[in-house]
């Protein structure tokens, strides 16, 4: 390979990608067609087609990047590549790129939940969506790895998986109910040295029955007769004035799940309150989590909705529900694309920094001096 291509993170990472194509059938290499599909992904290509047409109008350009000894791919060879490659190594291979790239300190966010695809649905077959299960960086807002399972319910397996692969010590991980379960906090304490924030719900009925009659006690009280530190927020923004009071209680001797959940430290209790257009509304939620403070408890469930927002960046920006490949293993890596393609153009904070993922990603499709921007502080 030329000594003037090649260079960087980007290819050091995934160029060890085993290419399990046929050899005397190959005639573009496996790290130019990945590297393709980023790029295309980057100028706002949602599909394989268009990646075809980008591609033959940005020939010239790659070649700055790549050899391409026998031109540019067509949009078939791009979905066959994508669909043979392993995912299991595709998602390894990104989860170490991110190690080397994402900010991730004691005390980080890490948000892990689930999105289903639902234009990967095979017709007829209901039960064939692909669900995809992420872990989101709240300090750098990146994604940090993904793995794939048939349905929401299966999370509880997935996520243990996706943890494997994660750097993760002294962060806060947070789920939703889904993944309340006592073998994923043992994993997060045990094998990630992390703390855990997990949402509780009707999956536990008894311990949710005993958080929840607990706080209706002492909000009955007023708060004055139990040990219960308190922290809140107000936010105004889209219309609505939003306040989150947060209690944590570290009051748990008398309970049995202090045995049953590892290094569990409190309960907490979120009262959200809601006024738009003059209407009020108000939620609680409960959780059980392994910090210490009333700041953390709310930090870690503050922060979980950033991973909702990057499941509606990738659906609103990339049309990751529109898509419809369906079969092999292409549509978990076509995801695992949409992501890599996401975390990179979210990493501009200097030139077009209050330019949405939209406006970036149609940037790079027409100025290929922005598109070498974003690849060389993503890649180098």
């Amino acid at each position: 390979m030329s000594n003037k291509k090649y260079k960087g993170r980007f290819f050091d990472n995934f160029m060890i990608i085993f290419d399990p194509r046929e050899y005397g059938k190959v005639r573009h290499k496996l790290i130019d067609v990945l590297f393709i599909a980023v790029a295309a992904s980057l100028c706002g290509c949602n599909d394989w087609i268009g990646m075809e047409i980008w591609t033959l109008e940005r020939e010239n350009w790659l070649r700055k990047y790549l050899e391409l000894p026998n031109g540019v791919p067509s949009w078939y060879t791009i979905e066959i590549v994508l669909d043979v490659i392993d995912p299991k190594q595709f998602e390894k291979c990104f989860t170490a790129w991110m190690k080397e790239i994402a900010n991730v300190q004691e005390g980080t966010v890490v948000a892990i939940d689930g999105k289903t695809m639902c234009g990967a649905k095979e017709k007829g077959n209901a039960k064939s969506n692909i669900h995809i299960v992420s872990a989101w960086c709240s300090s750098d807002k990146l994604v940090l790895g993904q793995v794939k399972t048939d349905e929401k319910s299966n999370e509880i397996t997935a996520i243990p998986e996706l943890l494997d692969m994660l750097f993760i010590k002294g962060c806060i991980v947070t789920t939703d109910a889904m993944g309340c379960q006592k073998d994923i906090a043992k994993k997060i304490v045990d094998d990630k040295k992390a703390d855990y924030v997990l949402a509780l719900k009707g999956n536990h009925p008894l311990l949710y029955q005993e958080v929840e009659e607990y706080f209706a006690d002492a909000e009955a009280e007023n708060f004055k007769n139990k040990k219960i530190d308190e922290y809140r927020t107000i936010e105004k923004g889209h219309g609505c004035i939003e306040e989150r009071i947060y209690y944590f209680s570290r009051d748990i001797n008398w309970m049995d799940a202090k045995d049953d959940w590892r290094k569990l430290k409190g309960k907490g209790m979120v009262i959200r309150r809601c006024e738009r257009d003059g209407v009020k509304t108000e939620e609680r939620a409960y959780h059980i989590a392994s910090v210490k403070t009333a700041a953390d408890y709310a930090r870690g469930v503050r922060l979980h909705w950033g991973v909702e927002s990057m499941h509606w960046s990738l659906d609103v920006t990339f049309r990751e529900d529109e898509n419809r490949t369906r079969k092999g293993c292409a549509p978990q890596n076509l995801a695992l694309l949409k992501r890599l393609a996401l975390n990179m153009v979210k990493r501009d904070h200097d030139k077009y920094p209050k330019r949405s993922l939209r406006g970036k990603r149609f940037t790079c499709s027409l100025n290929t001096d922005y598109l070498d921007y974003i690849l060389s502080i993503n890649l180098k």
